[in-house]
């Protein structure tokens, strides 16, 4: 049986190394590279040619949407399996319609992650059980905030910055740049401005 050939882009180098161990003894497949940014994978993706390629949505440097949608441009025939905490309906139907043949959440039991690999490397599509479910619920749904978010919502639509926040609830300015980050994604918005509007109407704030 030929060896499934995978590579990991994820910045959580506890993780990547759990992966590898997990795929290597899985006697199905092969790591052939790790790389803990979209700049790191950039430069080595056409050396290592892997048959599926392990993705973050939430990396360091490119959301893994777009690095998606960059990758499957320019090396159509390699799988992306996305591998994320993010499991908002917004997020896993962008990731598909980048070209993402399968979508697993980081709590994801081992059997899934071996699973994934194997469907997605010989043409199917993958979802892990949370998110086939989630997939399957009417899209018509109620957008669930920690109250440290509602926070952070609020004043973004007063018109503070990173800096002004960061100071005001004392978290860093990078802290606050995820956050602002993973709000966009949740409420699947473009921009500061559209998030204020789905904000909003939405009566989030």
């Amino acid at each position: 049986m030929k060896m499934i050939k995978v590579a990991i882009v994820d910045d959580h180098k506890i993780l990547t190394e759990g992966l590898e161990s997990l795929i290597t003894e899985s006697g199905i497949a092969i790591v052939v590279g790790v790389a803990h940014s979209a700049a790191e994978c950039r430069l080595s993706l056409g050396f290592w040619k892997p048959d599926v390629l392990l993705l973050d949505v939430g990396l360091p440097d490119i959301s893994g949407l777009d690095f998606c949608k960059e990758i499957k441009e320019e090396f159509p025939v390699i799988k992306v399996l996305a591998l994320t905490t993010h499991s908002e309906y917004t997020v896993v139907r962008q990731m598909l319609d980048n070209g993402a043949s399968g979508y697993l959440i980081k709590n994801a039991m081992a059997e899934e992650v071996l699973a994934g690999i194997k469907a997605v490397a010989a043409g199917e599509t993958f979802l892990c059980h949370e998110i086939d479910l989630l997939m399957k619920r009417p899209s018509e749904k109620n957008i669930w905030l920690s109250p440290r978010e509602r926070e952070l919502l609020r004043l973004i639509s007063e018109g503070f910055t990173n800096t002004e926040i960061a100071d005001q609830i004392f978290l860093s300015p990078e802290t606050i740049r995820g956050y602002r980050k993973n709000l966009l994604l949740k409420l699947g918005a473009k921009n500061t401005a559209v998030l204020v509007k789905i904000a909003v109407e939405q009566k989030l704030i």
